[in-house]
């Protein structure tokens, strides 16, 4: 079994971490207070099991019938996790698009199930056969917009997918706050269609570790049962509520990255990198002299983090998360640098 490697994580310093996709603003100040506010309270006790303020939250700032329609969970991971254990069993079939998040593999592996990887077309197109019907393919992951291309597959497309399977489709929407369209409005129209979400991305909760799922009730109430009993803590619940409430917060952090993100493309493009248009918080890029590791080396040695990725019999490149202005400044300085350096 291969395990799944997160990105590193530096140690706490000068170091510009552009590589796993955080948010590099802090969280609304309307979260802080309720971690504050949370810590000096009752923590001796156990937390509400189904994270009841939450999904009220959530339910009216995503507009959804009611609560009834989120399960919660320690991170999407968590939620990922839950799906694999509640649809997928030994000797079954996982499927999932390739390049793309590679812990799917995982799940399946640690649930003694199979997975089959559908390669995207060129463009990032997803060809008819990850829509075709198999008895013994029991869930199909989505990741939309994908990692590590930061690519949408338009949501009318996803529909006739969703229809062409006898299985669930579950739509991993840990990106689509910074996307120009989502997913949520048709999992109201098809039972088979599952959204997850994070608020590790666009709220800038990382740190917290808080994810979930919406679904139709039915779908809800039966995976509620395969949840760990206390899966959310009460610090977590408490800024994960606040941050459903800042949806202006969101909106205004959501636009200044996106701005920033589109000057990077550009001035990654002017450097001679092919850029993968994107709409979530990174750009995947690869440069016509396959030195990625290179770069990577050089960025690292100067204390720039990025993620150097590098998928069999497709490819490897840089994915650069959106940083600050300024750490995206310097970034592409020392790009810039290691360039002429080695032309």
């Amino acid at each position: 079994m291969q395990p799944y490697t997160p990105g590193e994580q530096a140690a706490p310093g000068k170091t510009i971490k552009l590589n796993t996709n955080e948010n590099p603003y802090p969280p609304p100040k309307a979260v802080v207070e309720a971690i504050q506010h949370a810590a000096t309270g009752a923590i001796n006790r156990y937390p509400d099991p189904v994270a009841t303020s939450f999904r009220r939250a959530a339910a009216n700032a995503l507009g959804l019938p009611g609560p009834e329609w989120i399960l919660a969970g320690n991170g999407s991971d968590e939620i990922l996790t839950m799906l694999v254990r509640g649809f997928v069993g030994e000797g079954q079939r996982l499927r999932l698009p390739y390049p793309s998040y590679i812990l799917y593999r995982t799940l399946a592996d640690i649930q003694g199930a199979d997975w089959e990887q559908v390669a995207f077309e060129d463009g990032w197109q997803l060809p008819a056969a990850f829509g075709k019907t198999e008895n013994d393919v029991r869930l199909v992951f989505l990741p939309n917009p994908n990692s590590p291309s930061g690519t949408v597959v338009p949501p009318a497309e996803i529909e006739q997918l969703a229809s062409t399977m006898t299985c669930p489709l579950v739509v991993d929407e840990a990106y689509a706050d910074f996307a120009e369209a989502n997913c949520l409005d048709l999992v109201q129209k098809h039972e088979n269609i599952l959204v997850t979400r994070t608020l590790s991305k666009s709220y800038g909760l990382a740190g917290i570790r808080f994810g979930f799922l919406v679904a139709q009730p039915q779908v809800i109430t039966e995976l509620a049962k395969i949840k760990d009993s206390y899966n959310c803590d009460m610090i977590s619940i408490a800024a994960a509520t606040a941050a459903m409430g800042s949806q202006e917060w969101l909106a205004e952090v959501v636009a200044k990255m996106n701005a920033t993100r589109s000057r990077l493309s550009e001035r990654l493009a002017t450097l001679g990198f092919n850029v993968t248009p994107s709409q979530a918080n990174f750009v995947w890029c690869q440069h016509p002299s396959g030195d990625h590791q290179g770069m990577y080396d050089f960025l690292k040695k100067n204390q720039i983090l990025v993620r150097y990725m590098k998928f069999p019999e497709w490819g490897d490149g840089l994915r650069i998360s959106v940083g600050t202005d300024d750490q995206i400044d310097a970034c592409l300085m020392m790009l810039e640098n290691y360039l002429k350096k080695n032309a």
